[in-house]
């Protein structure tokens, strides 16, 4: 980070399993166990979090489908300036979904007392952007086509003045923000659970030949209650 640089501190706060696996669906874990992720989360000092938009379409409740994207971009775009939008309001917490495309139909601006930020591409309809500012969802721009992580985060620290940001994403965004050398800190809660299901997703997946190994330096290790370890990484600048 520069000393002109506007980008938050990032910190990857995830659960996994023993084997790395994150997708805790049929996990035979204790509701007490899960509750230790919330209450580590909870103690950071962070206003803001962000996931990518599969992770976000629980939070959305609606999920826009290829012919819908398709049909908006067929009835015209770009008569609407690809500026960014800052809701109305006073914020003090942010939840930041990163959708390229415009897939997610918000029903609120807000999530937990979180205001949602919708990290976008120039790509989306001009009835997509019209349809956030009605819902009163703020957005920014990072990329032509695709959302470039690093002029993200800038935005988000200029726009927004936030100063750490917890990335709680899939194994791709997580493995996007790694890959780019935009993770300060790992922090894991590894629960007492073997997954073994191949195919499921980790705490880092990077595809194709953009993979390249982090070194981390061991801060903190933690016993927590129902079995649950909770370390706590700093990414080696080497």
């Amino acid at each position: 980070m520069t000393l002109a640089s506007k980008r938050p501190r990032v910190i990857c706060h995830m659960m996994t399993s023993v084997d790395g696996r994150i997708v805790t669906e049929g996990w035979p874990l204790s509701a007490r166990a899960r509750k230790q992720y919330e209450l580590a989360h909870a103690g950071f000092d962070a206003s803001a979090w962000i996931c990518g938009r599969v992770t976000m379409e629980p939070f959305a409740k609606r999920v826009r489908s290829d012919e819908e994207i398709a049909r908006e971009r067929d009835i015209g775009m770009g008569y609407v300036a690809r500026e960014d939008f800052r809701a109305w309001g006073e914020h003090e917490s942010f939840a930041f979904a990163i959708d390229p495309s415009g897939r997610l139909e918000w029903e609120s601006n807000d999530i937990a007392g979180d205001h949602v930020v919708a990290i976008l591409s120039e790509r989306v309809s001009d009835e997509y952007l019209a349809f956030l500012r009605r819902r009163g969802v703020s957005y920014l721009f990072a990329g032509a086509r695709e959302v470039d992580l690093a002029i993200a985060l800038e935005k988000i620290g200029a726009t927004f003045g936030v100063q750490t940001v917890l990335l709680e994403g899939g194994g791709g965004i997580n493995g996007g923000f790694l890959s780019a050398g935009l993770i300060d800190e790992v922090s894991v809660l590894v629960v007492p659970i073997a997954d073994g299901r191949v195919g499921t997703a980790a705490l880092f997946d990077v595809g194709g030949d953009g993979a390249t190994a982090r070194a981390l330096v061991l801060e903190c290790v933690e016993e927590c209650s129902e079995g649950v370890v909770w370390l706590r990484y700093r990414v080696s600048d080497r």
